[in-house]
């Protein structure tokens, strides 16, 4: 258990590194932290972190494809998608705009 909180602390530093209006990806941010295969438990740091303080912003973490594929653990279907707009994002079918544009890779930034 210890490992996991270690691992979704670890997510949550990045998350929180993440640019207003930007977004990255759950394979970028498993790769910045040493697990590359490890997208999926970045998802589910995702899905955990609504309860975390300080707040994560977990609306800006999106697949590698751009899709807003951790939507339905927003409350509502929409809510991922509201948040990245009032961020300036624009959606489309489920879809980051311009994706490659706005896409934030940690192991460049950081």
């Amino acid at each position: 258990m210890k490992n996991e909180l270690d691992f979704f602390e670890k997510v949550y530093e990045i998350c929180r590194e993440i640019p207003r209006g930007r977004v990255s990806s759950y394979g970028a941010i498993a790769k910045t932290i040493g697990s590359p295969m490890a997208s999926r438990m970045v998802g589910w740091a995702m899905n955990k972190s609504h309860s975390v303080s300080p707040n994560v912003p977990a609306h800006r973490v999106v697949n590698r494809n751009g899709l807003l594929s951790g939507k339905k653990f927003f409350g509502t279907d929409t809510m991922m998608q509201q948040l990245l707009e009032n961020e300036g994002v624009s959606i489309e079918n489920d879809k980051v705009v311009d994706f490659e544009k706005l896409f934030w890779n940690p192991m460049k930034e950081l």
